[in-house]
C-alpha cells in the first residue's frame, strides 16, 4: 500500500464560510499514482471543519443560520473567560461538524454523489488562511 500526504492552503471567510476543495483533493488522488483506496481530508485547527454538501449559494447561507441557532453568537461562553476572546461559538461549531473526513476512491476517481462536494468551512469569526491535510492510501 502506497501512502502519500500532501497539503493545500485555502482562504476562507469568517463564521461559516466555505471553500469548495474537491478539485484540489481530486488533484492529490492524481498525483498520487494509485487508483484504488482511501483519501482522508483534515483541517488542523479547533475551528475549522471538513464535510460534505451541495456547494450551491442556498447551501452556504443555510448551514451557518443552523449553526447559528445551535451555538448561538450572542451567548456567554466559558472559552471567553479562559482567553478572553470572542470565539467560543467557533469551537462549539466546529467540534459538532468535525476537523475530518474519509473518501473512498475507485479508478483514480473520488466516490461522491452527483451533488456532493467536498468543503473546508471556516467558523472562526475572522478570515483565516487554513492548511488542510490531504493523505492519500491505496494501491
Amino acid at each position: 500500500m502506497k501512502i502519500k500526504t500532501e497539503r493545500i492552503s485555502v482562504t476562507i471567510k469568517a463564521d461559516g464560510g466555505m471553500e469548495d476543495i474537491t478539485k484540489k483533493v481530486q488533484e492529490k488522488v492524481d498525483s498520487a499514482g494509485v487508483k484504488e483506496g482511501i483519501v482522508t481530508v483534515f483541517i488542523p485547527g479547533s475551528t475549522g471543519s471538513i464535510s460534505t454538501v451541495e456547494y450551491e449559494p442556498g447551501l452556504q447561507k443555510d448551514i451557518p443560520r443552523a449553526m447559528e441557532r445551535i451555538a448561538p453568537a450572542n451567548i456567554d461562553y466559558e472559552h471567553h473567560k479562559t482567553w478572553g476572546d470572542d470565539n467560543g461559538r467557533s469551537h462549539v461549531r466546529a467540534t459538532i461538524v468535525g476537523p475530518g473526513l474519509v473518501v473512498p476512491f475507485s479508478k483514480g476517481r473520488l466516490i461522491l454523489g452527483t451533488w456532493q462536494q467536498i468543503v473546508a468551512i471556516n467558523w472562526d469569526t475572522r478570515t483565516r488562511k487554513r492548511e488542510i491535510v490531504i493523505q492519500v492510501m491505496g494501491e
